[in-house]
């Protein structure tokens, strides 16, 4: 498909540059089979939910991935990207062309880490110097990764450590956060479970990929990169007989989809999974075990807008969206949310 379907007009004003407190007093633009919209809060989620259906959570925890550095006299940016083993992380590195194979690079605060190998995308792999691991050095050098939407607007600071990080956050490993799930607090969760509604949780740590803007002219040709992921078998087993007792999977962020229908077979069931996934939805995709997404609203031409309009329809979508604009709903990372319902009966 034609990249430029998926195309919208964005105000800058539109983007959120921090969270609404509390986290869940965010709005929800609740989208239903036919174009059916309705404005709503987060704190409704459980009125709109039915007993039974599941909310599926990522738990991976964001690391301060960003690294600053120099290579001799040249300024080296790193965000480091996916983990390749204890001492090696893939990188998408700033001022590229000043580095080369077997370069070191001083991050900083006993941090250094050579350039190991250069790969298709132009991203490096570092190996880090050292015996400690490398998310203590991060700790120590590293900032939090902000969007560079949010990030080219002002600068990261303490805020931003708590902000960006949801309540579920357990596994280090993530560059970004599974942005769906900062609108969730312990009230909120208590108000869901009351409701009858059930909830699941698996890993998906999240690359610097998902802010990379769809470069081809057409889908067929854009690469997504992988992302690890895993679904324990206890929490596969658990989401297969909440469907088959007539729950829906709701996915909370395209991250949890993602992995979900990855690891779904043809049939909806799904299996345990572990390992890398660069599965790219959209139109024309048949989901095989999610019935719903919560999710924040997205970048024009992305291939996040392109898994909605898969879930929803293209033409729903961008009506969607153009009501959200229009209606001055907060977009991206920090924004709000929406609540995406394909089944007739939602």
């Amino acid at each position: 498909m034609r990249v430029d379907l998926f195309d919208f007009e964005l105000p800058p004003e539109r983007i959120a540059l921090r969270p609404v407190v509390p986290r869940d007093a965010a709005r929800m633009l609740c989208v239903g089979a036919g174009a059916t919209m309705s404005d709503r809060s987060v704190r409704d989620l459980p009125q709109m939910l039915r007993k039974g259906d599941c909310l599926i959570f990522n738990d991976t925890r964001v690391i301060p991935a960003q690294l600053q550095g120099q290579r001799g006299n040249a300024s080296i940016g790193a965000t480091l990207h996916k983990r390749i083993d204890l001492r090696r992380w893939q990188a998408f590195i700033r001022n590229a062309k000043r580095l080369r194979i077997g370069d070191s690079i001083d991050f900083g605060k006993d941090v250094h880490a050579i350039a190991e190998e250069r790969h298709e995308d132009g991203s490096f792999t570092l190996a880090f110097a050292g015996d400690e691991p490398v998310e203590l050095l991060l700790e120590r050098a590293g900032t939090m990764p902000l969007p560079p939407y949010i990030a080219g607007k002002r600068p990261t600071d303490a805020r931003d450590h708590e902000d960006y990080q949801t309540m579920f956050a357990q596994k280090d490993g993530a560059v970004a956060a599974p942005t769906a799930s900062l609108h969730f607090t312990p009230e909120l969760m208590e108000a869901v479970h009351a409701a009858g509604i059930e909830t699941a949780t698996l890993t998906l740590h999240v690359g610097a990929g998902t802010f990379l803007p769809v470069k081809a002219d057409d889908t067929d040709a854009h690469k997504m990169h992988s992302e690890w992921g895993t679904i324990d078998a206890a929490t596969a087993n658990r989401l297969n007989r909440i469907r088959e007792a007539g729950g829906r999977l709701i996915a909370v962020g395209t991250t949890s989809l993602r992995l979900v229908e990855s690891a779904a077979d043809e049939n909806g069931t799904v299996q345990a999974f572990e390992g890398d996934t660069d599965i790219f939805i959209t139109p024309g995709y048949r989901f095989k075990a999610i019935g719903g997404l919560m999710t924040n609203f997205h970048l024009p031409k992305s291939t996040l807008f392109m898994l909605v309009s898969a879930l929803m329809g293209r033409e729903t979508m961008q009506a969607a969206y153009a009501y959200a604009i229009a209606q001055e709903y907060r977009f991206y990372s920090y924004g709000d949310s929406s609540l995406l319902l394909p089944s007739p009966n939602a």
